[in-house]
């Protein structure tokens, strides 16, 4: 009772203290004010945010109406976003829409015309990126090219990269390119039901040549297996979506939260800039090896000092090889078999054309692309139907205020190029879904005017269109001829001998985008042809062994070492 009594008394005398301080927040007359004075500067604040979001709305392109805070996000569906977007674009009758993600507007260009007057003719005002909060804030941020802002180290990253993969460089590259190209075909003899890793070792080869001077062997090793699911995550991560971690490009605060406390960033931002980057270990391997050919990143360290590169930019440049040109090119070439599955009727014709300039004794060659107009016809199909950087890779974003038609796009804003819709608009490619190489050649009643003389905007537009193009088109004409001459590729059978049939939409859901595991049956064309496979591979392999070489790096186990 003595106690209670004397905490009493201390915790009045408390009291009375603070009330005797002038301006003392607490005492009871100054909280009857400032509670009601708070919550009205909140609402003041709200309302002059929505006040902004409303005034966008009606000068930007159409859209939904956005709500407070969350904008449009609560309307984002679950998968494919891009589908939802093309159909907005239709309810609109409009070329362009406006979606808000939280606070936060972007401007979806659904329309190749609208596209080209944009993103090609108006290249220097859209060539910059808008703040990304999960892929550059949480990534590598401004020390990657595919992330920076547009200016003076832009320019300078994008000459670094053209100085491996720039149009000038890849014809360089031509030989070993043909050559894996001859081993995928050596492979699919032996191992047709393994096809999906067979093209993920090319295309991982390929780059692994060019950037570290080196080739990937087997789809076994683990630079293949990791490398792509990181990069196949990366591309999940950063779909538009109502989920985390996207979520976070609406609400930007919560990525400032530290990781142990925020499972919403599910490891996003976690050791950045801690010991060596990933690919900057694979480059420095490669470099300090006194057997490795001639490579990208030789020059890229030749040129580091003069360039005050740090190790996150040279690791970007070194990582995005693999992410330009392993995962990507690999699922062009999945698409490609699952078309040659679902339409089998554009065969015959592309066989008949390699049957007559080519012949069973060797395989196509560079060469004679200028001789084979529907093999290049049927590339360019592939490339269209079902593009792989569905969205046209990461948004643009104007460096001023800009005016389309009648609506305003702000400065800083999200300009994204919905490339399913461009290349599925019923003006341009009439019965769009349906594999129709025929498009693609002169003359033919199912060709349609489309801006560019290329015939589709699958590696994107302007500054930022992918530096990786001319390499990635290279090689896929080789291989899609090759495999076109060398087999036939067709639907699986059940137990019964009856055809499995295939989904040409069940794709995942990653901005690049390539067709879930099915089954097909790959078998040479004819007995002659098969002896040329294995002759031209085994030449191949002999030919490449220059190449031959191994890494002590595997990534699943590398973050770890380096925190210790």
């Amino acid at each position: 009772m003595i106690a209670e009594t004397a905490g009493e008394l201390l915790a009045l005398s408390q009291i009375q203290r603070l009330q005797l301080l002038p301006g003392a927040i607490c005492n009871k007359e100054s909280l009857r004010w400032f509670i009601p004075l708070l919550i009205s500067g909140v609402v003041l604040l709200l309302l002059v945010d929505y006040g902004r979001m409303l005034y966008l709305h009606f000068q930007m392109p159409p859209g939904p109406f956005p709500l407070p805070l969350i904008g449009n996000t609560h309307l984002l569906p679950d998968e494919k976003p891009w589908i939802y977007f093309e159909k907005l674009a239709k309810h609109y009758k409009t070329p362009i829409i406006t979606f808000w993600t939280g606070r936060r507007p972007t401007t979806w260009i659904c329309d190749a015309w609208a596209a080209n007057d944009l993103l090609d003719k108006r290249a220097a005002i859209y060539a910059s990126r808008p703040r990304m909060v999960v892929f550059s804030e949480l990534g590598a941020g401004q020390s990657n090219l595919v992330n920076m802002y547009y200016g003076d180290r832009w320019r300078l990253h994008r000459k670094l990269t053209h100085m491996g993969v720039g149009l000038q460089q890849v014809r360089k590259y031509r030989d070993f390119q043909n050559d894996e190209s001859k081993v995928v075909a050596f492979e699919l003899l032996r191992e047709p039901k393994e096809y999906v890793k067979h093209f993920e070792r090319y295309a991982t080869s390929v780059v692994s040549i060019i950037g570290f001077g080196r080739r990937v062997a087997s789809y076994s090793d683990p630079i293949i297996t990791e490398v792509i699911a990181v990069m196949q995550r990366a591309a999940e991560l950063n779909v538009p979506g109502k989920t985390f971690p996207m979520l976070m490009e609406s609400f930007p605060f919560l990525a400032r939260f530290p990781n142990w406390m925020a499972p919403w960033k599910q490891g996003l931002g976690k050791g950045q800039g801690r010991g060596r980057p990933f690919f900057y270990a694979l480059a420095e391997e490669a470099v300090k090896n006194p057997n490795t050919q001639d490579c990208y990143m030789k020059k890229i360290f030749d040129e580091a000092p003069k360039h005050n590169l740090s190790r996150m930019e040279i690791s970007s440049l070194s990582g995005n090889l693999f992410g330009a040109g392993s995962d990507t090119s690999s699922s062009t070439l999945v698409t490609f078999v699952l078309a040659c599955c679902a339409f089998p009727e554009t065969l015959p014709k592309a066989w008949a054309e390699l049957d007559r300039i080519v012949g069973p004794h060797r395989s196509p060659t560079f060469q004679d692309e200028p001789n084979l107009p529907y093999i290049k016809a049927f590339v360019k199909e592939v490339l269209r139907w079902r593009s792989v950087a569905v969205i046209g890779g990461q948004p643009h974003a104007p460096i001023k205020d800009d005016h389309y038609k009648d609506w305003l796009i702000p400065r800083d804003t999200w300009v994204q190029g919905n490339v399913w819709a461009i290349h599925h608009h019923e003006r341009e490619f009439p019965d769009p879904d349906r594999f129709n190489p025929e498009r693609y050649i002169e003359d033919s009643p199912d060709a349609r005017p489309f801006p560019g003389e290329k015939g589709y905007m699958t590696f994107g537009w302007g500054r930022r269109v992918c530096s990786g193009q001319g390499l990635a088109e290279q090689g896929t004409f080789i291989t899609i001829a090759r495999l076109l001459w060398g087999f036939k590729i067709e639907k699986a059978l059940d137990k019964e001998g009856n055809e499995v049939p295939v989904d040409i939409f069940d794709y995942t859901n990653g901005l690049n985008m390539r067709p879930n595991p099915f089954e097909c049956r790959i078998t040479s064309r004819n007995a002659e042809i098969h002896a040329t496979i294995e002759r031209e591979g085994r030449q191949a392999l002999q030919d490449l062994s220059q190449y031959d070489g191994t890494t002590e790096y595997r990534m699943s186990t590398y973050y770890a070492e380096e925190n210790l």
